[in-house]
């Protein structure tokens, strides 16, 4: 009879790692998925020299009574200073919860936003992940870590450069350069049909492919979300920034975020436009503010994928 149970025991061990190597084979083939997609869609971005800051001033696109004024009244985003980039690569969309859930499940964390009632309503796979500055790095460090290959946030400089299509005078990343409901930015209406979100749609991201990518082929840089770059924010940065690669300050209490979130209204930000944001989104009170507007993407830096 005790040989019974014994035998009954080792099958049953058996049988649980049976089921533990199914679902480690599963998790990994999602991973390589993921990986393969990320380094296939990368979007190469030829390094250069462009005008950092609000080009407003020197846009030969302003005409009339607009010509020769800055686009935006900040001052951190002034003086228009001269920065060179090298070649980088950048994904066309932002991680979207279906990314950031094979990482979540792959590193044995939480499934993010999946607990609290209000960011429950806006998890959608193809959706940007909803994260504090600590998610996203850390996101774009274990992509860095499975392929071996510099993956990072990228800098603001990088962002900016990317959204104006190589550093052109493009006041917004979008496909036409400008916000048109409808063509280059979706309407109330469209984010209401891919949303599920309800009474809430406002507020909701919307599918990170709703509509045409920029001039580089990179979607949202500048709507659908804020998103976290790797610089510390200091207001007067761009009075001392390095000309060549600038990395931002070497210290910070913020974080910089560019772009618009949902629920600020339909459209983007300008694409010299900087906010900032404590990179763990907790407030003096101590409360931590919903992750939901907040979103990401990774770069590759260097000029081969290899």
């Amino acid at each position: 009879m005790r040989a019974y149970f014994v035998l009954i025991a080792l099958l049953v061990l058996s049988l649980v790692a049976w089921g533990d190597g199914q679902a480690d084979s599963k998790n990994q083939a999602a991973v390589d998925a993921l990986i393969k997609k990320t380094k296939d869609e990368l979007v190469r971005v030829e390094g250069g020299t462009f005008q950092m800051g609000d080009f407003g001033p020197i846009d030969p696109n302003l005409k009339g009574s607009d010509k020769g004024l800055p686009y935006s009244a900040d001052q951190d985003n002034k003086p228009l200073h001269e920065v060179t980039l090298d070649t980088f690569y950048m994904s066309p969309t932002k991680v979207t919860y279906a990314d950031y859930d094979v990482y979540t499940q792959a590193t044995g964390k939480d499934k993010i936003n999946s607990t609290n009632k209000f960011e429950m309503q806006f998890r959608q796979d193809n959706v940007p992940a909803g994260v504090d500055w600590y998610q996203a790095k850390d996101y774009c460090d274990w992509l860095a870590k499975e392929t071996s290959l510099p993956f990072s946030l990228p800098t603001e400089a990088q962002w900016e450069y990317a959204a104006r299509s190589g550093g052109k005078f493009i006041p917004y990343g979008t496909s036409t350069g400008t916000l048109e409901k409808g063509t280059s930015i979706p309407t109330q209406a469209d984010v209401d049909k891919s949303t599920s979100a309800g009474d809430n749609s406002i507020y909701a991201p919307y599918p990170v492919r709703l509509y045409s990518p920029n001039g580089l082929g990179i979607y949202q840089m500048g709507d659908n979300g804020y998103a976290w770059v790797i610089d510390w924010y200091q207001s007067d940065y761009y009075q001392h920034s390095p000309r060549k690669n600038p990395q931002g300050p070497s210290s910070g209490n913020e974080k910089v975020v560019r772009g618009l979130a949902p629920g600020e209204g339909l459209g983007g930000r300008l694409t010299m436009e900087r906010y900032h944001r404590k990179p763990d989104l907790i407030a003096r009170d101590g409360d931590k503010e919903t992750v939901v507007p907040y979103t990401f993407r990774c770069v590759l830096n260097g000029k081969s994928l290899k």
